[in-house]
């Protein structure tokens, strides 16, 4: 979550082996969002954090690591910001690309941004999401919002198995995937794992537990 402790945390994420790193503008209303990623959007827009401060927290993280940066938000913030403006600015600031987590596939098309399907996905709109994505395709592991589960969701085989007979695009599998054990199972099926909500909360204790959990996803991984 873009903050005043986003560029260490980004840099120690990168240290620890990360391959992209999601940074999250704060909305007021997160509804894709656990109560862990909620917590983080609360206390970022506390500390002041709109979108030109997170656009600047972009800049400042763009400097410090090499890794993809994407920004993730919520369609009212582009509605209020502009939409072609915000896509500019954040390219600038140095995005390699966006996630908007409530826009359909089908509005604003004109935006690249990473494409976000589910379980409950027809084949159709898997196909449009494949079609019209920016280098990858999230994979929604759960019909529900981010944060820690006990297992892996076993929605996600058959979710694969449909993706996979309609795209050669890359898939990063998301949301509930919380621990090395199930990073390592969702990669045995996917060809990314993205991990939101856990890395959070390794966060909390700063950015040598944050470096040191990466680097247990990265270790699983191997």
């Amino acid at each position: 979550m873009a903050g005043r402790a986003t560029v260490e945390l980004a840099a120690a994420a990168e240290a620890g082996g990360a391959d992209l790193i999601e940074v999250g503008f704060p909305f007021s209303d997160p509804l894709a969002d656990g109560p862990v990623i909620r917590r983080a959007a609360e206390q970022a827009l506390a500390e002041g954090m709109r979108t030109a401060e997170c656009l600047q927290c972009l800049r400042d993280v763009h400097e410090r690591v090499s890794v993809p940066l994407v920004p993730m938000t919520y369609s009212s913030l582009l509605e209020a910001y502009g939409w072609e403006r915000f896509g500019a600015d954040a390219r600038q600031a140095g995005a390699s690309s966006l996630i908007v987590a409530d826009l359909p596939v089908d509005v604003h098309p004109e935006l690249p941004r990473v494409q976000l399907v589910a379980p409950t996905s027809t084949d159709e709109r898997i196909a449009l999401a494949a079609a019209e994505t920016d280098g990858w395709l999230y994979l929604v592991t759960v019909a529900g919002t981010t944060g820690a589960r006990m297992e892996l969701s076993p929605a996600l085989a058959p979710l694969v198995e449909r993706t996979r007979a309609l795209t050669d695009m890359p898939l990063y599998a998301g949301f509930g995937i919380s621990s090395p054990e199930q990073a390592a199972l969702a990669a045995e099926l996917a060809d990314g794992v993205v991990v939101g909500s856990a890395a959070l909360l390794a966060a909390d204790d700063g950015p040598r537990a944050l470096e040191g959990f990466v680097a247990q996803l990265r270790a699983a991984l191997a």
